[in-house]
């Protein structure tokens, strides 16, 4: 029996998806529940799994846009399948992994990725996954490769890709790049032409301006080097910067709500939670995932949350609902190098706070020149929606929050402030 295997739905408003890449070659055996492709719809990328076991046939290239509930592959179950087939057969040909970018929430952190960098294998993000599950190591995977006698076959395959990789002509100097006239065309995903209409969106359609201010990084840094490893102890995950910026930002949007206010239509939407996406740069593009009603959550919660979502978006693994929805976004350029930037409004949101990096300038304290670890913070917001006093005031309270971290802990007031109810 042939069963046909349909593009799913990845959400209401999508209509057609595009085959990122398949997982399996054609008339390759497959187990039921085996993951065989992997599809990019404007707002995420998602798999397929095969409904039954047997041989597969490909019906649709790498690249196609093809609809929702196009039959872009069958299945037929009257092949029988050996229980100790391999649950995932890549091709032969995989596309190479692309390395794993910093992940902006989450850089001073590495349990983002468990796997020791042992080799310059490119290992796809599935195989990847698979090591991780199985355990195995890169130098486990080397050895096992370098341990194989190579056969006529192989050397044939090897011919056959090196044939149709271009070959660039290598330079006399010590800089290999350049010296050619080469072009590569790709066509544009599903996600980059979706991010690109929304970006031009936000910069003909909103009255964007940003305002600056700088942050003093000395007491978070104190406060991160005093009880990092006691955090990691008991909570599982590293004390980063995300939280304690997270934590100020619910805490400003409290005294500023119309910073966490959106337009619909000729009504102005204001929310009384804090749903914080946060920008993080994945394999496969931007994407901003949301933490939840933010504004309740503890430091240990919010960086439990951030690395959960770091780890999704690193393996293409977000689901729409876990990027949709968010009231403020705020974006960390710092982990890339940026000194400053003027951060775009992720629509339909008012507002977005851009982080940089940390840098030890001089500043003036009590009178006296001091050198200290400075950040920049951006805010871009919508003048339609947010004025100019509450844009710059809700940056100074962030600030404030930040260099006086205390305050975060007991609802902007100071310990003695609270004891003495004033």
């Amino acid at each position: 029996m042939i069963v046909e295997i349909k593009v799913p739905s990845p959400g209401e408003s999508i209509t057609e998806v595009q085959i990122a890449s398949w997982l399996v070659e054609d008339g390759s055996l497959v187990q039921k529940d085996q993951e065989i492709a992997e599809i990019d719809s404007d707002k995420a990328t998602l798999s397929i799994s095969a409904e039954v076991s047997g041989k597969i046939k490909l019906l649709a290239e790498e690249g196609d846009t093809v609809e929702i509930g196009t039959v872009v592959c069958s299945i037929d179950n009257s092949v029988k399948v050996p229980k100790t087939a391999a649950v995932v057969k890549t091709k032969k040909e995989d596309t190479p992994a692309e390395k794993e970018e910093k992940l902006a929430p989450a850089v001073e952190e590495k349990s983002v990725d468990p796997m020791p960098k042992e080799s310059d294998m490119h290992i796809s993000p599935l195989a990847r996954k698979l090591m991780e599950e199985k355990h195995i190591s890169e130098a486990e995977i080397t050895t096992f490769y370098k341990s194989l006698r190579l056969g006529t076959k192989d050397v044939e395959f090897y011919l056959e890709a090196k044939e149709k990789t271009p070959q660039k002509e290598v330079s006399i100097t010590s800089n290999s790049w350049g010296g050619t006239r080469n072009q590569e065309a790709k066509k544009m995903s599903l996600l980059r032409k979706k991010l690109a209409q929304r970006l031009v969106s936000v910069k003909n359609e909103t009255a964007m301006l940003t305002t600056f201010n700088e942050v003093n990084m000395t007491p978070i840094m104190e406060i991160r080097k005093k009880y990092k490893e006691q955090f990691k102890e008991q909570h599982g995950v590293g004390l980063g910067f995300m939280s304690f910026f997270t934590k100020a930002v619910t805490e400003a949007l409290q005294h500023f709500p119309k910073v966490n206010s959106m337009i619909n239509g000729d009504e102005i939407i204001t929310y009384d939670y804090a749903d914080i996406s946060i920008a993080v740069s994945s394999p496969k593009g931007l994407v901003v995932p949301v933490i939840r009603n933010a504004e309740t959550l503890s430091l240990a919660e919010i960086e439990q949350t951030i690395k959960a979502l770091a780890i999704k978006a690193r393996d293409g693994k977000l689901s729409i609902e876990e990027m949709t929805g968010g009231t403020f976004t705020i974006t960390n350029g710092g982990v890339f190098g940026s000194m400053l930037s003027t951060p775009i409004i992720n629509p339909p949101q008012s507002a977005i706070l851009g982080m940089h990096n940390i840098v030890e300038r001089p500043i003036a304290v009590n009178g006296k020149v001091e050198i200290h670890p400075i950040m920049y913070l951006a805010l871009s917001y919508d003048h339609r929606v947010v004025d100019g006093k509450e844009s710059v005031g809700f940056l100074v309270k962030v600030k404030e929050m930040l260099e006086n971290p205390e305050r975060m802990l007991f609802g902007g007031s100071s310990p003695i402030e609270k004891l003495l109810g004033v």
